[in-house]
């Protein structure tokens, strides 16, 4: 497979798109207004305890407090008003019985690190037990465990990593080796275990001379990030297009990467760089709510706040031999696709996938394996159901960021975020309710203004002309109908005035009215 990292820079945002078979695969966006806070450490306070959720929200200096779980809580990076008491709690109790209020108080100082960045209403997500990446190794205090990522095979490979870190390891916890590290010299990893050991010293320290809640270390930005965690050997070159990113990238690969230098180009094309190599229309597609597939088949996908659902649709493809066939060729179609729109849309929590009814389970099975297979690209953790009778199949996909429509759009102010609003002709009909209504009322004499959108005024003045004639004849006042280019398609003003209006006020204007 081939694979490039696009690295897009500029003064307000950074955007990184990691390029497969020149298909893009994953999209990461850095804006300096909206940074993300995934990785920094913070020392908070504890606001709020809630032993029914088994959480507590902590001030971490943002303007929605972030929730920290109970399962996520590690004691030792707290300042509890009573160390003694939660020692004795945790000795009468068993560790999976420990409740949050057993732990934790209000008014109590946490080291935390944020997990995921606030989503939609949620805020941050955090942890005490912090991890801090390095460009072959994983830090983590409060675990006392080597561990070996399952993408280095070899178990005489495996062995040698896990000697070489317990053999340089100073300070308590433990480490993940990470993928980077296959093949690397012993120095290289050396040199990973002493800098995290010496940045884990330096965060406590700060720690101890800052008050709550206060930012103690900060991640590094995106294109740091994306070198440090994406350029790997698979990548065949790293292209960028500002001069001063590219030197950054240049000296950061010159200290841990050297080989991989001439890997770095320096993009000096007259055409912005995600134009040239047209990723801007793969990003547009990404936004769509349908998806079309190569055959003609085509997906649907609806986002909610709690879920998101995939329809999968034969469309124009219509197959050469059965009907089986046809269905069976669509899913596997669909299922890889649906892996990939996962990737670079960013969905994650509960997904629902509905593909087309399958009457063989051996069908059933094949379209399973495929998603599967397609998963095994996905860096996130997934976990997926079989696909039942019904053609459904029910997964999880880890979420630690915003998706893709959210970070690149904002809810529609004309159907406030439900996709659409009500039809011109049902708003025109609940007005003439209205207009009956106060045409009705003995005890007013007034006449009678209505201000609506042009689209409503269209209907009332046209197909409804007569209807609003006889409400004027039968009640002796006069009706105006007022348009305004700028007001909500759903809403209206029904004004009473003491002002005549001449007969020729409702002129009735020729036009289309169709929905």
């Amino acid at each position: 497979m081939s694979s490039k990292l696009i690295v897009n820079a500029s003064l307000q945002e950074a955007r990184v798109a990691l390029v497969e078979n020149d298909r893009l695969a994953e999209l990461y966006i850095e804006r300096k207004k909206e940074k993300g806070i995934v990785g920094n450490i913070y020392k908070g306070k504890v606001v709020r305890v809630l032993p029914g959720m088994q959480a507590a929200f902590l001030d971490i200096g943002l303007e929605r407090a972030a929730f920290l779980y109970v399962t996520d809580f590690f004691e030792e990076y707290g300042d509890a008003f009573n160390q003694n008491e939660v020692e004795e709690e945790k000795r009468r109790k068993p560790q999976s019985k420990l409740q949050i209020q057993d732990l934790i108080k209000e008014g109590q100082d946490v080291l935390v690190q944020v997990a995921k960045d606030p989503i939609g209403t949620k805020g941050a997500r955090l942890t005490s037990h912090v991890s801090l990446p390095g460009r072959h190794l994983v830090y983590m205090p409060t675990v006392a465990h080597v561990g070996v990522s399952r993408k280095i095979e070899t178990e005489e490979e495996r062995r040698r990593l896990r000697d070489v870190v317990r053999e340089f390891q100073r300070s308590e916890g433990g480490f993940i080796i990470r993928t980077a590290a296959d093949r690397q010299p012993e120095r290289s990893v050396r040199a990973d275990v002493e800098y995290l050991e010496r940045l884990w010293s330096k965060i406590l320290r700060r720690r101890q001379g800052m008050k709550a809640p206060s930012l103690i270390h900060e991640d590094l930005g995106l294109v740091q990030r994306t070198v440090r965690d994406f350029f790997t050997d698979d990548i065949e070159e790293l292209v960028v297009d500002d001069r001063m990113a590219y030197r950054q990238i240049k000296q950061f690969v010159g200290q841990f990467l050297p080989k991989r230098r001439r890997r770095i180009i320096h993009y000096r094309g007259t055409d912005p760089i995600f134009e040239y190599y047209k990723i801007e229309p793969q990003i547009d597609r990404a936004l769509n709510r349908k998806v079309w597939l190569k055959s003609g088949g085509y997906l649907i996908v609806d986002q909610t706040e709690a879920l998101t659902a995939i329809d999968v649709n034969t469309g124009r493809f219509v197959g050469s031999r059965n009907l089986e066939e046809t269905i069976l060729k669509t899913n596997l179609e669909a299922v890889k696709e649906i892996v990939a729109q996962l990737r670079l849309r960013n969905i994650g929590g509960l997904i629902i996938l509905d593909t087309i009814d399958m009457d063989r389970r051996a069908s059933r099975e094949k379209v399973y394996r495929s998603l599967e297979d397609a998963l095994g690209h996905d860096k996130a953790k997934t976990n997926v159901l079989q696909i039942s009778e019904l053609g459904l199949v029910e997964m999880t996909r880890k979420r630690t960021r915003e998706n893709l429509s959210r970070q690149l759009c904002e809810t529609c102010a004309t159907c406030e975020g439900k996709g659409f609003h009500r039809s011109r002709r049902t708003v025109a009909y609940e007005l003439l309710r209205k207009l009956y209504a106060e045409m009705h009322d003995r005890t007013s004499h007034r006449n009678i203004e209505v201000v609506c959108h042009p689209n409503v005024a269209m209907i009332l003045k046209n197909e409804e002309y007569n209807a609003i004639l006889d409400f004027e004849n039968s009640s002796g006042r006069s009706i105006v109908v007022r348009e305004q280019g700028n007001l909500h398609p759903e809403h209206y003003q029904v004004n009473l005035t003491g002002q005549e209006f001449a007969p020729s006020t409702l002129v009735r204007k020729e036009g289309s009215t169709e929905e």
